[in-house]
């Protein structure tokens, strides 16, 4: 049985978002595919009726500095994203991110914005773009919008996007100034499982000893990408130390939701990594923005 009927390459936004209203059955938009056609071909999605091929449409992938943001479209590939020196210069956590997932092969295809729509609590892209300050911009037939990165995520691959009527367009990342900078780091199994055990981004603005700003999320730690915001205001306005990691440790445990998976880790050692992580990443930003 075949996975798909009929093919659409889109030429424009509003290409794609009739292509998908105006297909009486099932309808999805495809970039990279690395996820999709793996889980067609797997039986964990459908059979779709129509594909729609959104990978020549301009405004999906550009990527380039507006104004006060850097915007990265939903279908650039990762590998365009980590050779990129305005995402190298502005956003270090998601070259660090987009530089981990799959092989070379998988990040020539693989996209953002199908990263995100995914939506996995732990998709290394999505923590990235959380601890960032990214803001979606979604396209309808009604227009486009802004829209707050975790307002995309209803749970575990549960995407808030309407896949018959709205297509994500990409991502706006606010430019670091003077004492900004990022760093994504992860924990993964040896053995092939696709997603970490543990993964975390960390944005931290520095004046001189002291963590002036700081923004920080990891996955997975519930049903959604979590921004760890109790932690950020614990560490805001503290001195980087032993102490003030050991609060902002304290604060983690109690915000996370740990789970325990037969494939990947349990809840203890999860809670025992992210000790780790969370000193290791933060002192990766913490060099960075010297």
């Amino acid at each position: 049985m075949p996975l798909w009927k009929n093919y659409h390459l889109a030429q424009s936004v509003d290409d794609a978002l009739q292509a998908l209203s105006r297909t009486p059955r099932a309808a999805s938009l495809i970039a990279g595919g690395t996820d999709l056609l793996l889980d067609l071909q797997q039986g964990r999605h459908p059979a779709v009726d129509t594909l729609v091929d959104i990978t020549v449409v301009p405004e999906l992938t550009c990527l380039e500095v507006r104004g006060e943001n850097l915007f990265v479209g939903a279908a650039v590939p990762l590998s365009r994203i980590v050779a990129n020196h305005s995402v190298q210069e502005h956003a270090q956590a998601l070259v660090d991110a987009c530089n981990l997932i799959g092989g070379p092969q998988v990040r020539n295809s693989a996209t953002l914005g199908g990263n995100v729509a995914h939506a996995l609590p732990a998709a290394d892209g999505t923590i990235a773009l959380l601890a960032l300050k990214a803001v979606a911009e979604i396209a309808s037939l009604d227009g486009q919008c802004l829209m707050d990165l975790q307002e995309l995520f209803i749970g575990p691959g549960r995407s808030a996007l309407d896949p018959r009527r709205e297509v994500l367009l990409g991502f706006h990342l606010p430019l670091h100034g003077v004492g900004d900078a990022s760093a994504f780091k992860r924990v993964m199994r040896p053995q092939g499982v696709a997603l970490p055990i543990l993964n975390m981004a960390i944005w931290v603005k520095r004046r001189g000893d002291v963590i002036a700003d700081i923004r920080l999320a990891l996955g997975p730690a519930g049903p959604r990408p979590l921004r760890a915001r109790a932690v950020e205001k614990t560490m805001a306005g503290r001195p980087l130390n032993k102490n003030t990691i050991d609060i902002a440790l304290k604060a983690l445990l109690a915000e996370t939701s740990f789970r325990s998976s037969p494939y990947r880790a349990s809840a203890d050692y999860r809670r025992h990594l992210s000790a780790t992580l969370l000193e290791e990443t933060l002192q990766e930003a913490w060099k960075r923005a010297a």
